[in-house]
């Protein structure tokens, strides 16, 4: 990922290291057998597709939920499916293109993010919004992200 300077203790710049932990995991999904993996929880099943498109969710709907916050407008409602949602398209082999692919817009969602909570600045990180959670509790979650990763987990040795 390019390194990013960010003002000391951005909350922004964990983002970016759970996104680099997680592509240290998606960089041996290559070897993924086809089966689903079913969630740490037994609620849900992740595949190397899935959680990279659910890190990207999330992603996005934070930083849409910063930029709302920042210009003091309402949140778009989430209306989206989340880990629920299992898409054909999430079941289809994971391929070099595919690793390739998450490298790419991975950092670019993360460092987006990390940017912005910095623009925002100190002052506004911890700032109560109501309701809302702070732009560091936002981060903080996000972080979280890694998760999805860990769903997959470390494929570098096949499944027996």
């Amino acid at each position: 990922m390019t390194e990013t300077h960010h003002p000391p203790d951005n909350p922004g710049a964990a983002v970016e290291e759970a996104v680099r932990r997680s592509l240290a995991l998606v960089d041996t999904w290559l070897h993924w057998d086809g089966r689903p993996c079913v969630s740490e929880d037994g609620d849900r099943v992740y595949t190397p597709h899935k959680a990279v498109r659910r890190i990207a969710d999330h992603l996005v709907d934070h930083l849409a939920q910063v930029e709302a916050l920042l210009a003091g407008v309402d949140t778009q409602p989430d209306g989206w499916h989340g880990s629920l949602l299992t898409l054909d398209s999430d079941l289809v082999p994971f391929t070099e293109a595919d690793r390739d692919e998450a490298h790419q817009h991975l950092p670019r969602l993360a460092r987006t993010f990390a940017l912005r909570v910095a623009t925002a600045g100190p002052d506004e990180w911890d700032r109560s919004r109501g309701d809302h959670w702070t732009l560091r509790e936002i981060a903080e979650h996000l972080t979280g992200v890694l998760w999805y990763a860990e769903q997959v987990g470390d494929l570098s040795g096949a499944r027996q």
